[in-house]
Formats: structure tokens, sequence, C-alpha cells
């Protein structure tokens, strides 16, 4: 993927939250939306779809894998690329913690450690508690919806959680976990980005990119004019950051600036509408990057060294995604009900907007992950530990319920189309399921 092509890839995004800055997001069950269509029951009681759309278990934890490990639990998030053969190669976090050994690629009991080089392993622990975090790769025949490959592609991490894909054809993954080496069984610092080539065979070489700090990471969108990275941060207080490399498009492990962001017009905003009322949708706010040092933060506190800058405190940053000259990512218990709000960074104008903010749990409860479908409306999943949903935003600003996990009260995570458009695939976490679905697409873009 070059970088013309990814910008293309990305750019619907400007279009399906251009409203959003113009009006608060409408239930698809409102007499006022014009976008709405049904759900449907299924009767294996597993997802809700609307008339005419499928799904298809394609991975599921516990599978035999190509590589003779067993596929991880608790999948996360992902990422989709076009490979040689015009295969879809599917880039799959997993967040585990290096005790949930019924998640484990390696067996239950880890009995398979020894099948691969600790050299490949980011942190043996010790070989008595390896982290079961990472990747897999798994190479997907569109055609005929049928898994061809599926392997480890990085070991040794915890609790992969989010990420985001790059002009460089490749998957940055990130740890949401801060746990620091101990100097007995935790061998590493924990809290990096990983790169995870989209092309490489096999696992790769767990290095951790130092410049782009430590901290609880979630996800990262790259901005295909520059280089530049941004990053969320899972956490109650958490801020926002970007990475700008020494070398755009180069090698990240060459070292850049960490940067916070922060609002012009106040220091050390809190935007989480939690109490008073601090920032307004639709109203654009002027942002300015501040410097901040010591980004390996030992102590787990660049949220609060950056605050106490003047950067702007957000809840719970989530799911990110890039759009030409724009920065999009939601905040998961954001707002006066702590239902979620969704942002807009305006990279070129370095301005800030609240584009929703969810006021009833009905229509929106708690944005995690967020994509782009082809015709640009904004597909975003829930979790929220009661009955998790993906919804569309259509260019109206109307939301419209598109599918319900009914076989658990497991998040939905990972959404991300296949380069084709044809295919969506989605994690239904607790379960370790991978799905795809398909369907008529185009009847929802009407």
């Amino acid at each position: 993927m070059n970088r013309r092509k990814f910008i293309s890839r990305s750019t619907i995004t400007s279009v399906g939250f251009l409203s959003l800055a113009r009006c608060n997001i409408k239930s698809s069950v409102s007499e006022n939306s014009n976008n709405a269509f049904s759900v449907i029951k299924d009767p294996n009681n597993y997802l809700d779809l609307p008339k005419g759309f499928s799904y298809k278990v394609i991975s599921k934890a516990g599978d035999p894998m190509s590589d003779g490990l067993f596929v991880p639990g608790r999948p996360d998030g992902m990422g989709t690329f076009l490979n040689k053969n015009k295969e879809c190669t599917i880039i799959r976090n997993h967040e585990n913690s290096p005790g949930s050994l019924e998640n484990s690629p390696f067996g239950n009991k880890n009995e398979l450690i020894n099948k691969i080089s600790s050299k490949s392993i980011y942190d043996p622990g010790n070989a008595e508690k390896p982290g079961l975090g990472g990747t897999t790769t798994i190479i997907f025949d569109e055609e005929s919806q049928e898994v061809k490959e599926q392997y480890l592609s990085l070991a040794g991490t915890y609790r992969n959680c989010a990420g985001g894909p790059t002009p460089w054809n490749s998957w940055l993954t990130c740890e949401e976990d801060v746990t620091k080496a101990d100097g007995d069984i935790i061998e590493k610092d924990h809290g990096f980005v990983f790169d995870v080539p989209a092309d490489v065979k096999g696992l790769v070489e767990p290095k951790p990119i130092l410049g782009m700090g430590r901290f609880n990471h979630e996800a990262v969108a790259v901005d295909a004019d520059t280089g530049i990275i941004y990053q969320t941060e899972d956490r109650s207080d958490g801020l926002i950051y970007r990475f700008i490399p020494d070398i755009p498009f180069g090698d990240l492990h060459e070292g850049g600036k960490l940067q916070v962001l922060a609002l012009q017009e106040q220091n050390s905003l809190d935007t989480r509408n939690w109490g008073n009322i601090t920032i307004e949708t639709a109203k654009t706010y002027a942002v300015t990057w501040l410097d901040i040092e010591d980004e390996l933060s030992p102590k787990d506190d660049l949220r609060y060294r950056g605050f106490e800058m003047g950067a702007a405190l957000f809840a719970r940053g989530e799911g990110m995604w890039y759009g030409e000259n724009q920065i999009y990512f939601a905040c998961t218990n954001g707002g006066p009900k702590k239902y979620g709000q969704i942002f807009r960074y305006d990279t070129k104008k370095e301005t800030l907007e609240l584009f929703a903010e969810s006021k009833d749990k009905s229509v929106l409860h708690m944005c995690d992950n967020l994509t782009i479908t082809p015709w640009g409306d904004v597909l975003v999943c829930e979790d929220n530990g009661d009955e998790n949903r993906i919804h569309l935003i259509d260019q109206e600003g109307n939301l419209s319920l598109f599918a319900i996990n009914k076989s658990s009260g497991s998040e939905f995570a990972g959404a991300v189309f296949s380069p084709s458009g044809k295919t969506l695939f989605v994690n239904i976490q607790e379960n370790g399921d991978t799905v795809a679905i398909t369907g008529p697409w185009d009847s929802l873009s009407t």
C-alpha cells in the first residue's frame, strides 16, 4: 500500500464525519431518521443483522493454526491488507495478560512454547510466565470466504488492544499495559507500540518503538501526508499524543519527538464533560502541541505531567481513524452521562471539534472501536458490558443499528472492511470469535 492508496482508502472518513459537527446523532427509531433499517433476529441467537446479511465465524480461540500453535483468545483490533496474491491479509490483536493460559497460543500449559525461539518472544517471562498478547495473521480467500492460513506474527507482548494501519503496509499494534520489568519473572517493560509488516510470514522481530512513549496505549492513526502518528490513551484521565518521527515513513526506531495535545483557549481543559460542560459540540477549538520529555515514563506519569503542562484531558480515548487531513477518535465514557464522545482533529488547521456526544444509551452506549464503510458512513462498536451493538452513522447524522451480539455480553472489537469492501471483519472478544459479515452493502448506502 503506497501513500496515495492509503489516503484513498481513508479519505472517505471525511465524508462520514462531516455532518456530525452540525447535528446530534439521532436514533434510527426516530421519526426524523431517513436511514432506518431493521435487524432480523438470528434463529441461532448469535448475531442479529439486517435482511440479506449473513455471518460466518472464520476463526475461533483454540483452533489449531498453520504454525502448529493455537489461535489465542480475546481478539481485539484488526487491520486488513491486500497481499501479492490478491488475497486479504488480516492482522489481529489479542488482548491477553500473561497469566491467562486459557487464551495462550502455546496451549493451556504453555507446553508448545519451545516450538519458537525465545528470541522471537518479546517477554519470555523467564520461561515461567511469557507474554500472551501479540498478533496473529490470517490469510483469507474472500471469494470462497475461507481461511487459507493463520499464524502467530508477534509474540510475548501484553494486552495488545488496538492499533492502526500504516502507509508502509504494516499494522502498528499497541500494548494496553504498563507493567514494569521486575528483575525476575517479568523480563521487559511494557506499554509500547510494535510494527508488524503485513508481508512477513511468521514471527516478526518483537522490537518496541520507544520514541512513541510508554503508556496505556489504545489506537494509532498515521497521517499519510506527514508521517506523524497520533495516539490515544485508554485511561479515564488520558491524553492524546502524537509522535513526529525523525525519519517520516522510515524506521520509527530511529526516534522522534513525542507531544501532547492542548487547547490554546484553556490550559489543562477537561473535555470529559462529567461535571460542567467545558467543550461543546459543533464548536472549533484551536490546538497546540506540547513537547513532553522522559517518554519511557518509568512512573507511568506521562498523563499527569502532560496535564500539569497544559494538555487536555480525555475520557478513555479508544478507537482512532485517519482521513485526509483529519483524525477521528472515540472516548468511550465521555459526556455528562458517560455514554461516549467522538472527536475530530484537523491536521492542517490544527483544530479540534466534539462531533457527537451520546445522551441516551439506547441510542449509543460507550463507543469503542470505529471504522469507515466503503460508502462513507461511520461504523461504531460498543463496549458496555451489557448488550453490545454495532451502529452506522450516516452523512446526515442519523444513527442506525446494524448488529446486535446475542451470543454473550462481550464487546465487538476490531471492526474493519476488507480492501475490496465486500467483507466486514469483526471480533466478538470474550467468545474468542472472528466473524466475516457479507451482504448487500449497497442497500445501506441509499
